[in-house]
């Protein structure tokens, strides 16, 4: 197919022919049962990718913890540090961030390795979402059949020019059978209805492969193959999407809201949790429903594994998980031939002096309230000396002011 031959040059092609492979091979599967459904497809498909990524996101889950775990600490140094952007306290900044994240065995870029690596993935898993026929040999093989041979759509005279006049070339041209499905892979049950009347003479064998291509492609009365419409139940794949997509996203950074108010990386990361679902479910209406069901079926397994894999880590004793990691982090520098990182005992003292410098603050604005309530105590007790008078009288104010009058001309 000429979508899939576009990537046969880069790191996508190889990657998409093996997912697509997987795809048909799910796909095959069902339909030895008797089930030929690209929905139920999608969604086993998505099963199995999402087991086979489990190691890279067990690996970016521990990061995410180690980072709940400093994240206290570097907040602390954010709040020592606020406000001063010369030169000299922004390198003793860096330097004491470097030091906690080398108590605890990481870096600040601990995290990106795991989404580099998910990303031509998933960027592939898009390519075969968008053109199952490319990847799956039975919804191609029904296509061929009503292009190919004496009696097929190509063997029509002007068949290219019909086709361009009143379809355009929006999602290919028809000069080969390969670009054709790609553009007749888009088409609507309209547009279908269309090409039975352009093409008279051919119309038996397109209703009669139409029908097998809704069958395969119909998940509870939602046509996969077209983009969601508003008033028809295919808006509930958009919706879905976004519901689903928002839940997934609470249920990764619901752990992490602690430190919102000392924190603006958080406050924007909600934010863009909430804003981020919403434009997924209104891109979903530009897209045929395959790719909706796929994000569906993503974001539930994900938040299945975070509730799964939050049960494990919250079980895990925080000092042994530093310890294990910075014991992981140090037998890597030995392998490279660097000696284990000794910098871990700064990070305890810069640390350690960060928070008992918040604590002496905290101490001493204590005992400056204490000085001012003993401070007003001795004075009300100075100007209520000697009056015998009922309290807040005329006669107690006026001795409270003789009092006064006399302090003052003391001094």
């Amino acid at each position: 197919m000429v979508l899939l031959t576009q990537y046969n040059g880069s790191i996508l092609g190889p990657i998409a022919k093996v997912l697509g492979w997987i795809f048909n091979g799910i796909f095959e599967l069902t339909a030895n049962f008797g089930i030929l459904n690209i929905g139920l497809t999608i969604i086993l498909f998505t099963v199995i990718i999402k087991l086979i990524m489990l190691p890279l996101t067990i690996k970016q889950m521990k990061f995410s913890k180690m980072s709940s775990i400093m994240n206290p600490e570097l907040t602390a140094l954010q709040k020592k540090y606020k406000g001063k952007t010369d030169q000299d306290s922004m390198l003793k900044m860096q330097e004491e961030q470097k030091a906690i994240y080398e108590k605890y065995g990481t870096s600040p870029t601990g995290g990106c390795l795991q989404l580099i690596l998910q990303m031509p993935i998933l960027f592939a898993l898009y390519r075969v979402m968008q053109n199952i026929p490319a990847y799956v040999g039975t919804v191609k093989s029904i296509f061929i059949n009503m292009l190919s041979g004496e009696s097929g759509l190509m063997a029509q005279n002007n068949f290219v020019t019909i086709m361009t006049d009143n379809f355009g070339t929006l999602h290919g041209d028809y000069s080969t059978v390969d670009k054709t499905i790609d553009a007749m892979n888009y088409f609507s049950a309209a547009q279908w209805q269309q090409l039975e009347e352009l093409f008279p003479s051919c119309a038996a064998v397109i209703s009669e492969n139409v029908d097998k291509l809704f069958g395969m492609y119909n998940f509870f009365g939602i046509n996969l193959s077209v983009n969601p419409e508003l008033m028809s139940i295919s808006v509930l794949i958009p919706v879905l999407t976004a519901l689903t997509q928002w839940i997934s996203m609470k249920t990764v950074s619901g752990k992490n809201t602690a430190n919102m108010e000392d924190n603006p990386a958080m406050k924007s990361m909600q934010t863009m949790n909430t804003i981020m679902p919403i434009m997924t479910g209104f891109i979903a209406l530009s897209l045929p429903s395959a790719l909706g069901l796929y994000w569906i079926a993503t974001a539930v397994c994900q938040t299945v594994q975070q509730l799964l894999l939050n049960v494990y880590f919250n079980k895990i004793d925080i000092d042994e998980f530093v310890q294990k990691n910075v014991e992981k982090a140090n037998n890597k520098r030995k392998k490279k031939g660097l000696p284990p990182n000794t910098i871990s005992a700064k990070a305890n003292t810069n640390t350690k002096k960060i928070q008992q410098n918040f604590v002496n603050s905290l101490e001493e604005t204590r005992k400056k309230n204490l000085d001012k309530v003993e401070e007003i105590k001795k004075s009300t007790e100075y100007y209520n000396q000697n009056s015998g008078d009922k309290k807040n009288s005329l006669a107690a104010k006026a001795n409270m002011v003789a009092k006064y009058n006399e302090k003052n001309n003391k001094k």
